[in-house]
């Protein structure tokens, strides 16, 4: 992994339109633009990044990972965090990551 590069923002939680979809943070686009820059050369398969994510008084590992549609990484938000945080779809969330 590289050396901690620390990135945070503010983006509402949105839930994936399957039934029981996951629920994701999309990374600003400006961000995720100067991530893959940098670090694109560590991508795992699909866009896959690891990374640690932090929200309230939460803190896991997870990856980010690119969709092309969206032009941006994202972050899944796990329902153990959500339920911890007390976090649902369309609230504004403040996160870090640390790539």
């Amino acid at each position: 992994m590289s050396g901690k590069l620390k990135y945070t923002f503010s983006e509402k939680i949105w839930q994936h339109a399957a039934p029981g979809g996951w629920y994701f943070v999309s990374l600003p686009e400006h961000m995720a633009k100067e991530i893959r820059a940098s670090l694109k050369s560590e991508e795992e398969g699909w866009g896959r990044l690891k990374a640690t994510a932090l929200i309230g008084s939460s803190q896991w590992k997870t990856a980010i990972w690119f969709d092309t549609k969206k032009n941006t990484y994202l972050l899944p938000i796990k329902a153990e965090i959500r339920k911890k945080e007390k976090l649902t779809a369309e609230k504004l969330v403040e996160v870090a990551i640390l790539l």
